[in-house]
């Protein structure tokens, strides 16, 4: 049984160029394929996977710090999308790497080492797409010490 359902809608509008409006007020965008199969006017299906993983990433660190009433702000993430064929020679997302980066040192925030252990199993899109894919993730703070 689901807790509640999303809907988006696709519409071709040339090519493997589609608008993909999400509902309500928020804002349509353009998807497509890159050269030479699309235009590139977009972002492709994998990059708005990596986008969903990073997104929902960082929301879930930034909620469980919130938690705690902490301030890591800014916040940044870069994911990487490996692509690669799989044993019947089809493109597959073979496994991700994110990098989520604190906006603040490490030494500023109380209760990281709790933090760091639980964010990840509360982030709905990462859990979903980790049945699948291999997703690695790491935590940075803006000293640049690795903390995950």
């Amino acid at each position: 049984m689901s807790d509640s359902q999303v809907t988006v809608h696709l519409q071709q509008q040339q090519d493997y160029r589609f608008e993909i409006a999400f509902g309500g007020t928020v804002p349509a965008l353009i998807g497509d394929e890159p050269p030479p199969l699309g235009g590139g006017t977009g972002p492709s299906p994998v990059q708005l996977l990596a986008a969903a993983v990073g997104n929902c990433l960082s929301d879930s660190l930034l909620f469980a710090l919130r938690k705690y009433r902490q301030s890591p702000e800014p916040l940044s993430a870069q994911v990487t999308a490996e692509v690669g064929r799989n044993a019947e020679g089809r493109l597959r997302v073979l496994k991700m790497e994110a990098v989520l980066r604190l906006g603040v040192p490490a030494a500023q925030l109380q209760h990281l080492d709790r933090v760091l252990s639980q964010f990840e199993a509360f982030c709905t899109v990462t859990q979903s797409v980790g049945a699948g894919i291999p997703v690695e993730v790491q935590v940075i703070d803006a000293e640049g010490a690795r903390l995950k």
